[in-house]
């Protein structure tokens, strides 16, 4: 029999003090039963021998704690997972939003997932088409990799974060492909967006959706990104699938850690955030990956606004530490119309190595990535010195690099957010470019492919 206390001291924010306890655990679950028979939850955030730290998950305007009682119910959260799950639309705390029934669970899993055993982790090394060039042609995503997009505030991070989940897909496999979208703190009309997306391009059918608005409770952002990776470890290691997790928009998250991390009048660390950020955001970042034996995956790409567009803030650059690589967003692409405006030169994905290649993609892809990349930054530097010092001023083949860089901007870039585009098609494009400069200049790619590939 559970134990009710009478005992709530008090309620400052989101957090409640409860004393005369016995036996709470951390993370523990608690109901909050009023005298009018209404019910709110909230979690065990700390235990000091006999007082309990309460977290509640719904706002605590109204809460009488006079006559109140709390019950501690001796698990922490879980979701009720099934394959049923596909499809379906759920709020940051697992509800259905969608207006559908309630999942029939195959079995509950706790949110804050098992540690991987490290021993058991198998290395990234298959590619997964996004059909965005940038990334698939540049910034190689690998399954069951982390990486993470770079925004910035007004920028079109949710067009591509949909445009991942549309398009994303294992190449040369026959095995299930699912998405888990999680979406934290974004207004209505962004959730509308997202659903009639993955509606209309029927992506819905392998997505499943949480979103925490705006308006929901800033707690609820805690354990939104966390149910969306327990959904995912369960299609991934019970059902086999390959499964891709985008969470938008990591910033938010981090705001709503601040929040409760000053409720609990804890010290501030960098900007006010705690001090256990890194390990927090860890925690998450690192439920990714391949287990030895299992057939299923996770790749996640964590999206995040940079507030004041500041790469050196404490949420990109703790983001930057864990996983592996970044794409990065430009404000000046997208004012010179780019879509999606990825600044191809500053993002980096560290895998990118191990998914390219003969069998994977095509034996030609790492030395045009090598090549494109190097024409580009010396375009770039020719542009800017043609700004500074005028046309004149540039030679011959420094007119054509800085020519190159324009087009690899509108033809490569640029392929707006409906377009999906085949690896093949993307490579075919970069040697189109190539073409632009002379042949003595492919300096980066072995004879044989200029041979094969070069259109004469």
């Amino acid at each position: 029999m559970l134990k009710e206390y009478k005992t709530i001291k008090e309620v400052v924010g989101p957090i409640m003090l409860v004393e005369g306890v016995e036996g709470v655990k951390y993370n523990e679950l608690v109901e909050i039963k009023q005298k009018n028979g209404e019910i709110r939850r909230g979690k065990v955030l700390e235990v000091n021998r006999d007082k309990a730290l309460v977290q509640l998950f719904e706002s605590a305007h109204g809460l009488q704690i006079s006559t109140s009682k709390a019950k501690f119910l001796g698990k922490s959260q879980e979701l009720a997972v099934s394959e049923d799950m596909l499809g379906r639309v759920f709020d940051g705390m697992g509800n259905p939003r969608d207006g559908g029934a309630p999942i029939i669970a195959d079995k509950k899993m706790d949110i804050n997932g098992e540690p991987i055993n490290p021993v058991a982790r198998d290395y990234p090394n298959e590619f997964i088409q996004t059909g965005i060039s940038a990334i698939d042609g540049l910034n190689t995503l690998v399954r069951g990799q982390k990486l993470p997009v770079f925004s910035m505030s007004g920028l079109p991070h949710a067009e591509l974060a949909a445009q991942i989940a549309r398009q994303a897909k294992v190449l040369n496999s026959s095995e299930k492909f699912a998405v888990v979208f999680a979406a934290i703190g974004i207004t209505y009309e962004e959730a509308e967006y997202f659903v009639e997306d993955f509606k209309k391009t029927g992506a819905i059918e392998r997505t499943v959706l949480f979103t925490n608005l705006a308006n929901d409770p800033a707690i609820e952002r805690i354990s939104t990104p966390r149910l969306a990776l327990t959904a995912a470890e369960y299609l991934a290691y019970d059902l086999g699938m390959h499964v891709l997790v985008i969470i938008t928009d990591i910033t938010n998250y981090c705001e709503a850690l601040r929040e409760v991390s000053a409720a609990r009048k804890e010290v501030p660390g960098r900007r006010g955030y705690p001090g256990y950020l890194y390990t927090d955001l860890a925690t998450m970042y690192e439920r990714a990956g391949r287990i030895k034996g299992k057939k299923g995956s996770i790749t996640q790409i964590p999206i995040l606004t940079m507030p004041e567009d500041d790469k050196t803030h404490p949420i990109p650059d703790l983001t930057g530490y864990i996983t592996e690589g970044q794409i990065i967003l430009s404000r000046e692409l997208y004012k010179k119309g780019v879509t999606p405006p990825i600044d191809v030169l500053p993002s980096l994905s560290r895998l990118k190595d191990k998914g390219i290649g003969d069998k994977k993609t095509r034996e030609d892809h790492a030395d045009t990535m090598n090549q494109l990349f190097a024409a580009y930054a010396r375009g770039k530097e020719a542009k800017e010195l043609a700004a500074i010092l005028g046309d004149a001023a540039l030679s011959d083949i420094d007119k054509l690099y800085s020519k190159f860089a324009e087009e690899f901007e509108k033809r490569y870039v640029s392929q707006g957010f409906t377009q999906n585009r085949s690896i093949e098609e993307t490579l075919d494009i970069g040697w189109d470019l190539l073409g632009i400069l002379p042949r003595s200049e492919l300096k980066r790619i072995k004879e044989k492919y200029i041979e094969k590939y070069l259109k004469k």
